[in-house]
């Protein structure tokens, strides 16, 4: 193959092989196993279809369409007519076709079940194009979480200057508002671009009841028949998002009355606020495990009451909504609000009315501590919507799994914050074909034969073991300039690999660093016990290690391990915003035992 250089100095150079991607010994082993004088015929592909990759439903039809898709590659004269060589064995493991998700699985969970059976994909803020404090406001971020599969989108919605209209922008701050006609516009075309399954707009409404009445006039004739109203009563059950696809639903608190926003909060708010550390611009901060994240809760509680105020407020009862515009009330699906006293009334459950409770991240580190169990058996038949602390003001995330490993339907993410925890929660919504709704595993939705309910902090026996072998990459000198990780060489690449989960069954591990090369061949296997594989999700990374600096990013995945398939599978990386590389991908084996 080609050589590259680099420069050192004016008089001095470096040239290194730029090598090709070929297989490692143990395709090139199973290859000759199931082939027969250099070619993989029809058979010989169907029965490793079913041996090696363990798909025992593959047909003959499947192993042929396998061999068509390949057709393509006739100008690599890699192609042969009467089955695979060994080049085209590799291109078909390395391909689109063979990833580690079902390509084809589609929508297979059961959707016929109540809305809070299902973790449900969810934005916080959804308008922001940044931090929370200055940003510009914008449909743009909308349309953009909207077509990665969100089904939940947050408006904060107050008078316009001039008080007789409604925009949308995070109150008390510096940030620039858009209209709410153009975010309800945006939210109608682009509703079911990615899925058909019901999108929920939840309003933090601080209006007056005219300008209330504008927006159910709005809301009504905007969305027409796509909008789901069951009446301004509630409901005594959640419907299912099988029974509301293409349906948009709105879910607030009942109204209350308009706060005046004054600019100088926000500029208070600036100078009080922390700002994180700048680990969290390259990669995102580690994601604490659940254990250190309740501990840390523990410590920090400073942020608490500010998040009472910036989310949903105390239901004080009737004598804020008794003048509330009518129409706009019946606008209202999923009611929302705390009740009177702490956090055990919040908790109760109502047998003849559900609804949906807000809690800060912090307020839920905290409750779990004391109130775990009333919050899962919550969670049953209510909805849970947990959203970031006031502090993330450069719109950060946290760790998803505490709140869906206690039952959280809505998980609040501020989409546009890039990181290890937006990651996983891109993760979790690989799963169900992408759709925005994941089933909670049964045992967050029923109670056992003596009525308790599943305990996260509890050590279970292990469920499976799940092997990863993490065989080598390519790609990278495709999609980066050739200096682009080191200037005077090729890159040294490791990668890590573990799990994100309950306590038990979070880690994380790594290979060694392959230096001086585009397509490192790592060749490791690693083990992971897995206590609940329901809830958990399989992080990979690589990194590019760098001896003076911090080390490069190199990509990033995150998978639903109920969704892997086994076998040797061909996995692509994504960029820190979640985006997928035209050609950086791993490959990797999975066994589960």
């Amino acid at each position: 193959m080609s050589k590259q250089t680099y420069r050192i100095c004016f008089c001095f150079r470096r040239r290194f092989k730029l090598t090709v991607a070929e297989a490692p010994k143990e395709i090139k082993l199973l290859f000759e196993r199931y082939s027969e004088n250099g070619i993989m015929s029809v058979d010989q592909l169907h029965r490793f279809l079913i041996d090696i990759q363990g798909e025992d439903k593959a047909t003959k039809e499947d192993a042929q369409a396998i061999i068509d898709s390949l057709k393509d590659l006739k100008h690599l004269n890699i192609f042969h007519r009467k089955g695979l060589n060994l080049e085209a064995f590799f291109k078909y493991l390395f391909g689109n076709i063979n990833s580690a998700l079902s390509p084809s699985l589609g929508v297979h969970h059961d959707m016929t079940a109540p809305l809070s059976h299902y973790f449900i994909y969810t934005g916080h803020n959804s308008y922001l194009t940044g931090n929370q404090l200055s940003s510009d406001c914008s449909d743009v971020p909308i349309v953009k979480a909207l077509q990665r599969g969100v089904r939940v989108i947050e408006l904060d919605i107050w008078p316009n200057s001039t008080k007789d209209g409604v925009d949308v922008l995070h109150g008390r701050t510096l940030t620039t508002p858009v209209e709410l006609i153009k975010c309800l516009k945006s939210i109608k075309e682009h509703a079911f671009s990615a899925s058909s399954l019901p999108v929920v707009i939840t309003l933090e409404d601080h209006l007056t009841p005219d300008l209330q009445a504008k927006v159910a006039e709005m809301v009504t004739q905007t969305f027409g028949d796509l909008l789901y109203t069951p009446g301004s009563e509630g409901l005594k059950e959640f419907p299912s998002p099988a029974s509301l696809m293409k349906h948009l639903i709105i879910s607030t608190k009942p109204p209350k009355e308009y706060l005046e926003a004054k600019i100088a909060k926000a500029k208070e708010s600036e100078s009080q606020k922390g700002k994180d550390s700048a680990d969290e611009e390259t990669w995102g901060k580690e994601v604490l495990d659940p254990k250190h994240a309740v501990e840390a809760a523990d410590k920090d509680e400073t942020d608490e009451e500010e998040d009472h105020q910036n989310e949903e407020d105390l239901d004080d009862g009737d004598h804020k909504t008794q003048h509330a515009a009518p129409e706009y009330r019946r606008l209202i699906a999923i009611h929302a609000g705390k009740a009177k006293g702490g956090l055990s009334d919040w908790l109760q459950v109502d047998p003849n009315k559900v609804r949906r409770l807000s809690l800060s991240e912090q307020e839920l580190e905290n409750a779990i501590i004391t109130h775990g169990t009333e919050i899962i058996r919550f969670t049953q038949q209510n909805i849970l919507r947990v959203y970031p602390k006031g502090i993330r003001v450069n719109s950060s995330n946290y760790n998803p799994l505490i709140a869906w490993m206690h039952g959280a339907q809505m998980v609040a993410f501020n989409m546009q914050g890039y990181g290890r925890s937006l990651w996983l929660m891109h993760g979790m919504f690989r799963a169900n074909g992408g759709c925005g709704y994941v089933k909670k595993p049964d045992f967050l939705l029923k109670a056992g034969p003596n009525n308790e309910v599943f305990d996260p902090k509890v050590k279970l026996p292990v469920k499976k073991t799940l092997k990863v072998k993490v065989y080598m990459g390519d790609g990278w000198y495709m999609d980066f300039p050739h200096t682009h990780f080191d200037i005077y060489s090729p890159p040294d690449f490791y990668t890590r690999v573990g799990i994100a989960g309950v306590p038990a069954d979070t880690t994380m591990k790594k290979t060694k660093t392959i230096e001086d090369d585009w397509t490192p061949t790592w060749d490791e296997e690693f083990e992971f016990p897995l206590t609940v594989p329901e809830l958990a999700l399989l992080r990979i990374e690589v990194h590019e290690y760098d001896m003076t600096e911090k080390d490069d990013f190199g990509g990033q995945t995150c998978l639903p391990v109920s969704e892997l398939r086994t076998g040797i599978r061909a996995v692509p990386l994504h960029n820190r915003k979640g985006e997928k590389y035209n050609n950086v991908k791993l490959l990797m084996h999975f066994e589960f035992a």
